[in-house]
């Protein structure tokens, strides 16, 4: 009995053992398969990426691992464009023909003395690589040198597709304006975990944040605003001797820089342009396209809209644009041709959420539409509008 206890205690300290030896895969999103060994790959400062195809794009996704381990081990990490592989103890990518993989699956084989990535196009490897880093120390994200650092990558196989085409995050740059540098800082941010669209909310009723040369108002009155901090929808509204000194917009040059980061990336990013509601910027701008003649500012973050619970409020500040007002659709018309012309995605986004109707019911020129269209109610009212916007979008080649 004794010995069977003690030959039973020595089993499991050989276990533990084992199993301390065995780095624990922990990979977001989590892989279709994985199946892992024992032992590690270690990246020495002779370590190279071999890439067997002259594809740019692959190439570009080998720089992109080549730079991230150099700069954090502090390796000369070369990069050798080769026919087939030269030395085994490299790691490698590849594309291959196995169209199982997709177009953004990838194979992962790590063995002790090697490292297989292959893929069936770019973008895979450029997700392979984002799981080859999840699987490196966690000083692989330094922007300088770790020292005395082993690294090493657990030895596994790995074979992963997406579930979904789109995997999209969206950044609001309209209640507070994110520089063009930090809007890249949130794309790397977004494929370290393989997300692959950007939704960009660039207007809404506290700024405008998109150049539009045929509306320059649109930037110099809508992209700014004084500066408030605190609880959104409490804070206090401006006098007229505030100085407007807080927003921003981009550029078109700002806008291309981003699309082709975003490109080399394998992000697409889908531009937003707010309407009919959440369009106090705009007629901050132009306050001839709204239903209700006045002056407007673009919003603080003060209160303009009454929240009644169950999706139902009420507008305190006319911020729509006006459905009946012909002089709306030239104005969409000159923002969606620039718009179109920027994004090579092939969707743009209209907003359409949280409409205020309460100025609409008591506006002349709504009702004039309304019984020269047969419209009954407000809700057809603003399908009516959408329809005539989806038609301008679809003008510029979109949907």
């Amino acid at each position: 009995m004794k010995i069977n206890f003690l030959f039973s205690l020595f089993l499991l300290f050989v276990f533990v053992g084992k199993a301390q030896n065995i780095q624990a895969i922990s990979i977001i999103p989590e892989p279709v398969f994985v199946q892992q060994g024992g032992g590690n790959y270690r990246i020495k400062e002779s370590t190279a990426i071999e890439v067997s195809t002259n594809d740019s794009n692959a190439v570009r996704v080998a720089t992109f691992l080549s730079q991230k381990i150099a700069t954090a081990s502090g390796f000369s990490v070369p990069i050798k464009v080769v026919k087939t592989n030269e030395n085994n103890e490299n790691i490698h990518l590849d594309l291959v023909n196995d169209i199982s993989l997709g177009n953004e699956g990838y194979a992962l084989q790590i063995t002790s003395r090697s490292v297989e990535l292959n893929a069936y196009k770019p973008a895979g490897l450029f997700y392979g690589m984002q799981t080859l880093l999840q699987l490196l120390p966690k000083e692989i994200e330094q922007k300088t040198k770790a020292n005395k650092m082993l690294w090493q990558l657990p030895v596994v196989s790995i074979t992963d597709t997406p579930r979904f085409g789109w995997r999209g995050l969206m950044l609001d740059v309209t209640r507070h304006f994110f520089s063009k540098e930090e809007v890249k800082y949130f794309i790397d941010e977004m494929v370290r975990y393989k997300f692959n669209l950007l939704h960009l909310h660039l207007t809404d009723d506290q700024g405008w944040r998109l150049q539009i040369d045929s509306l320059p108002l649109l930037t110099q009155v809508g992209a700014w605003r004084p500066k408030r901090e605190g609880k959104w929808g409490n804070t206090t509204a401006p006098d007229s001797t505030e100085p407007k000194n807080y927003g921003g917009f981009y550029t078109h040059n700002d806008i291309r820089e981003l699309v082709k980061y975003a490109a080399d990336r394998f992000v697409n990013i889908l531009p937003e342009i707010d309407v009919p509601g959440h369009s106090m910027a705009a007629v901050a701008a132009y306050p001839e396209l709204s239903c209700t003649p006045g002056t407007y500012r673009v919003n603080v973050g003060d209160k303009f809209m009454e929240w009644h619970g169950n999706g139902k409020f009420t507008a305190l500040i006319d911020n729509t644009l006006c459905p009946a007002n012909e002089k709306v659709y030239p104005f969409l018309d000159k923002v969606f041709t620039e718009v179109a012309a920027l994004f090579p995605f092939e969707y743009i986004h209209m907003g359409g959420d949280e409409a205020a109707k309460n100025f609409w019911e008591i506006s002349d020129s709504i009702k004039v539409m309304m019984d020269s269209t047969g419209l009954k109610t407000m809700e057809e009212v603003q399908s009516y509008f959408t329809k005539r916007v989806q038609d301008i979008i679809h003008a510029k080649g979109k949907k």
